[in-house]
């Protein structure tokens, strides 16, 4: 009996060698451009991250109160310190200085906005006290800054 032997998959010459020979799809990532991009941005947050905040570091009291509406200037913040030393953004002042400096500056100033930061661990008089001595200044657009994830007023435990 005469069987015949049959080839499969051979493809049809010349077709098939050219794939093979020629080049194939990548299948690695190229991680440099990523790794750019990456140390990139950690430099920006390196550089901004301490502009983010005042220098004064303090304990904020927390309580349920909303964010007030942000402006274009920057607020004008004065800081409690837990000693109960002051200052004006993040330069120390002491008692005597507050209300002149503060004329100093509020003549270059858009708004008459000040914020007060006290940490949680300085007394209400003391704070009752300069936001007295701001008012008696004429300052009378004050505002106290808090940690807003406080306990709601009236709550339990709170």
């Amino acid at each position: 009996m005469g069987a015949g032997v049959i080839k499969s998959g051979g493809g049809g010459g010349r077709r098939g060698r050219r794939r093979a020979r020629g080049a194939q799809p990548m299948s690695e990532i190229n991680v440099t451009p990523f790794v750019d991009v990456m140390l990139v941005l950690l430099i920006i947050f390196m550089v901004a991250a301490p502009l983010m905040t005042v220098g004064v570091p303090l304990e904020l009291p927390k309580t349920a109160a909303q964010a007030l509406p942000t402006e274009q200037e920057e607020p004008l913040t004065i800081s409690l310190a837990p000693d109960g030393g002051l200052a004006i953004q993040s330069t120390p002042v002491s008692d005597a200085e507050l209300i002149p400096r503060l004329a100093a500056i509020m003549t270059e100033r858009k708004g008459n906005k000040l914020f007060i930061r006290a940490d949680s661990g300085v007394s209400y008089g003391r704070v009752a006290q300069v936001m007295g001595a701001l008012q008696a200044a004429g300052y009378t657009s004050l505002g106290l800054v808090t940690d807003p994830d406080g306990p709601r007023f009236g709550a339990p435990g709170g």
